[in-house]
């Protein structure tokens, strides 16, 4: 009877442990949430509305802070501005995954003279601030003439300088035994047809995390277009939508402004449901399973 009564108490002690941790993360959920759901809500007020209420529900929905948003103050549209900013983030991530990729596979598989020195200073430059690249890159890209051109955005991804995804590939390669590339040259296949028919599709959760964040982080690229490009008709969306706004800060649409960043997130959004499981197996896991 004891026994009933103490599993009985112990049962009702987790049950209402469950509940308080539950409340609590819920809680913390929406206080985490609720910016963004505030900014979806605020993309279909008025200006007014927007500074006299942090309820994120509007009075009345109106599509009109999108449609003025979409043609801007310029003679080009943001349709046009997202043509411009695939331009960079297409071939920037295509560039980023193979090089990438080719130069993890070799820290990784192959010995080479000065191999731990060269891994010393790759691992060092993750501790360079991006910062202090710019007036040397400028100064580059101004010798070649490429300035006011997507190359200063793109061409450097050719050449692995993310030493963070350099670095986490050859984690993953290092966690892949080395009897299935023996087994591969067994069966015939060189070293390059072993990295794409035995290793690329072993780290592929991997692969889809680095195209995942390097797909994010240029989207969200301020900086570098600011820098590099000068010709409004080649601007990114990141530099049309601060664009939108005056010099001062003051005297434009917030409710635009608002409304073409929603509109800007939602490719981001997309690609990160579509690779959400590959991108999950990449974070998690840093060797063969099974």
């Amino acid at each position: 009877m004891r026994n009933t009564e103490y599993n009985a108490r112990t049962l009702a002690r987790k049950r209402i442990k469950s509940v308080v941790l539950y409340v609590l993360l819920i809680f913390v959920a929406i206080v985490m949430l609720y910016p963004m759901v505030w900014l979806f809500g605020a993309s279909f007020k008025n200006n007014a509305e927007i500074h006299s209420s942090i309820w994120f529900m509007p009075k009345s929905f109106s599509l009109q802070p999108y449609i003025d948003g979409w043609k801007t103050g310029s003679q080009y549209t943001m349709g046009h501005y997202f043509v411009n900013t695939f331009k960079i983030v297409i071939p920037r991530v295509i560039f980023t995954v193979i090089s990438v990729t080719l130069t993890a596979y070799g820290f990784a598989r192959f010995e080479f003279p000065f191999k731990k020195q060269l891994f010393a200073l790759l691992i060092g430059t993750l501790l360079l601030p991006n910062i202090i690249l710019r007036i040397p890159s400028y100064l580059m890209w101004n010798w070649f003439h490429l300035l006011d051109t997507y190359a200063p955005l793109t061409l450097p991804a050719l050449f692995a300088t993310d030493a963070l995804f350099v670095f986490m590939l050859i984690q993953f390669f290092r966690g892949i035994p080395k009897e299935l590339d023996e087994a591969a040259r067994i069966d015939g296949c060189g070293r390059f047809m072993t990295l794409i028919r035995i290793l690329v599709p072993v780290i592929k959760p991997a692969i889809t995390s680095i195209a995942l964040f390097s797909f994010m982080w240029t989207m969200n690229d301020f900086m570098g277009p600011l820098i590099f490009i000068s010709s409004v008709e080649k601007y990114p969306i990141t530099i049309a939508l601060r664009m939108s706004m005056d010099a001062t800060g003051a005297g434009y649409d917030e409710n635009r402004i608002i409304a073409m960043s929603i509109v800007s997130l939602i490719p981001s959004i997309v690609v990160f449901m579509c690779a959400q499981s590959q991108f999950i197996d990449g974070i998690t896991t840093g060797s063969v399973k099974g």
